[in-house]
């Protein structure tokens, strides 16, 4: 399944950086880093937020805009509308880097998510060093006492965390574990399946006090409007805007209607 080879090739990069960067060296860097944004915060926008990604390809669909400009791209979601970024730092599978989210962040007032797969306490601090806002934990990634560490180290580092589930039961492991930030991934991350229902219908199962992100297949102004109201806070969408000529105007014709 792609999500386990995409796991195993995170683990043996992480094991590769340690080695590169110790982790007293990298502390030191993301205590250096500016203060976070408040990536929460900046999701309870109404009528609805929007989470801009930077995606350059995916595993499901390839090259989406190779060689795109993280910055470029991050000015034009801001200007276009976007309450918050996501930035892919993968690199195997999405064609990602580290320097994007930092460039992403210099060029831009929004508060930045670092979307990877999260698997380590490295990878957090290493998020923070970088001036990461948020990271992405994935509940179909992580064991509940994984997942709870990591909860640990990004609240001890200021960070927030959009915490991803799929289904009913990754819901609960979230919201039991205290997840503040919770998504909705309409694409299953091992059969690579789009359900854009999925989101709505999984809203009465968090809690009111809770932000939810509908995640992924978000096209179209009605995709928006259902979301809306259902009562979802934000979204997340990226396939979309990076295939537009122009990703901010896409952006803000997305949300012309909110």
């Amino acid at each position: 399944m792609i999500l386990d080879d995409i796991l195993a090739e995170t683990r043996r990069t992480v094991a590769r950086d340690k080695d590169r960067v110790p982790v007293a060296d990298l502390e030191r860097a993301a205590r250096a880093a500016p203060a976070p944004r408040g990536f929460a915060a900046a999701l309870r926008r109404k009528p609805i937020a929007c989470i801009a990604e930077h995606k350059r390809r995916s595993p499901s669909a390839g090259w989406i805009r190779q060689g795109s400009d993280v910055a470029e791209v991050a000015v034009a979601y801001q200007r276009g509308g976007a309450a918050a970024l996501s930035v892919l730092t993968d690199a195997p599978f999405f064609g990602g880097a580290l320097e994007d989210l930092r460039r992403a962040r210099a060029a831009v007032d929004l508060p930045v998510l670092r979307k990877d797969f999260i698997v380590d306490a490295y990878q957090i601090v290493e998020a923070r060093a970088a001036g990461a806002d948020a990271v992405l934990l994935i509940v179909a990634a992580l064991a509940d006492g994984d997942l709870r560490g990591l909860l640990g180290e990004a609240a001890r580092w200021g960070l927030d965390a959009l915490v991803e589930a799929h289904d009913a039961d990754e819901i609960r492991r979230a919201v039991a574990l205290g997840a503040r930030v919770i998504g909705v991934n309409h694409r299953d991350l091992r059969s690579f399946h789009v359900d854009t229902t999925l989101a709505v219908r999984m809203r009465a199962e968090i809690p009111s006090d809770r932000v939810v992100v509908a995640e992924s297949g978000i096209r179209t102004t009605d995709d928006v409007r259902k979301m809306r109201e259902a009562d979802i806070d934000a979204i997340l969408v990226g396939e979309a805007l990076m295939r537009a000529p122009d990703p901010g105007a896409a952006l803000a014709s997305l949300l012309e209607t909110t």
